[in-house]
């Protein structure tokens, strides 16, 4: 393989597109500031996966949305795999944001953020469907890439550690095991509980297997799903 020439012998397809011109003849495109490619991408990459699915997905799409070369993708995300693996690294981080938000709403008792932990994980996937399905049931992202892995794993031990925290007795937290020695003791079945619980629920709803739950007005929805995560915990 040919090393790459320098930016002085090609500007290259991006540079292209950040200029307003575009290689080989091709219309031009909108042009970016420099930094802001990469993010134009990633959305138009999301909004591309919700309106055509895994299935329907392409970079040349996305190009198309983001209104630049269609090479353009590729000196950022490589292949098509590298762009949907960042957009569900993304996707994790979003999720995690998602939680958050409804246990800074929560009281602070340890079961109650467990719940809203859990009614967030539901009402993520509501909100973002296609981009749910990406992150938990893809098999074209990479897993191994860094970033994904710390995305996910962030989200899976703010699980792990709410479990931890409603489960084991106040007095005892401080002695408690930590998330990932957790998940080597018997503790480690109430974690997998409540997680089938909660995506599970999540999965079923974003399929319509569950109109009667789907359909209901939110706080009440929200309510219910509280209700039937606890039945998960001991």
């Amino acid at each position: 393989m040919n090393p790459p020439r320098s930016r002085s012998e090609d500007p290259g397809a991006e540079d292209l597109a950040l200029k307003g011109r575009a290689p080989d003849g091709e219309r031009p495109h909108k042009a970016y500031h420099h930094g802001d490619l990469r993010a134009a991408l990633l959305d138009a990459a999301e909004t591309e996966l919700g309106e055509h699915g895994i299935e329907g997905f392409s970079l040349r799409g996305v190009a198309k949305r983001a209104a630049v070369s269609h090479a353009a993708p590729a000196h950022h995300f490589r292949d098509v795999t590298g762009l949907l693996t960042a957009l569900a690294a993304r996707g994790f981080e979003r999720f995690l944001a998602r939680q958050q938000d409804f246990q800074r709403e929560a009281a602070a008792e340890p079961r109650a953020q467990l719940e809203a932990l859990g009614i967030g994980y539901v009402n993520f996937a509501l909100e973002n469907p296609a981009l749910f399905r990406l992150m938990f049931g893809s098999d074209r992202t990479n897993y191994d890439d860094p970033e994904l892995r710390r995305h996910a794993e962030a989200a899976f031990f703010a699980l792990v550690n709410g479990v931890v925290k409603a489960t084991t007795p106040a007095s005892l937290q401080d002695s408690a095991p930590p998330p990932a020695a957790l998940l080597q003791a018997a503790g480690s079945a109430d974690v997998a509980a409540a997680w089938a619980l909660a995506h599970g629920l999540a999965d079923l709803m974003v399929a319509g297997r569950l109109p009667w739950l789907t359909q209901t007005p939110a706080a009440q929805r929200n309510r219910a799903i509280a209700a039937l995560l606890t039945r998960s915990l001991p």
